[in-house]
């Protein structure tokens, strides 16, 4: 005889959490780490401040950590990095044809 107050099987409920959790990407490895620093366009990281180079992803966020970090130095949105418009796809894909292509088996072409 089991316990009463054990359920014997999972619920609903702890199945949904453990598959969302196995499927969502919690930004861990280096997928996350280039998301969080904005190298490629549609990263959470987004505006990067001057002062202190911290990310953030939108300008409230950016306000809130200038208010905290920054008391003492007025808050200008010019003088905020937009790391999306910087690291465009154009121009990415502009230093692309530069690079040697590989070749069968990853080995490079002379």
């Amino acid at each position: 005889m089991t316990g009463k107050a054990k359920p014997k099987k999972h619920t609903a409920k702890e199945i949904a959490a453990k598959i969302d959790a196995a499927t969502t990407n919690r930004g861990g490895g280096k997928a996350g780490q280039a998301d969080r620093s904005g190298v490629e366009k549609g990263g959470h990281a987004k505006l990067e401040c001057p002062h202190c180079k911290t990310t953030a992803p939108d300008l409230k966020s950016m306000q809130i950590h200038h208010d905290a970090r920054h008391p003492k130095i007025p808050f200008d949105e010019s003088k905020l990095n937009n790391l999306h418009a910087s690291n465009s796809g154009a121009g990415a894909a502009a230093a692309e044809p530069n690079k040697p292509k590989p070749g069968v088996r990853g080995s490079f072409k002379k």
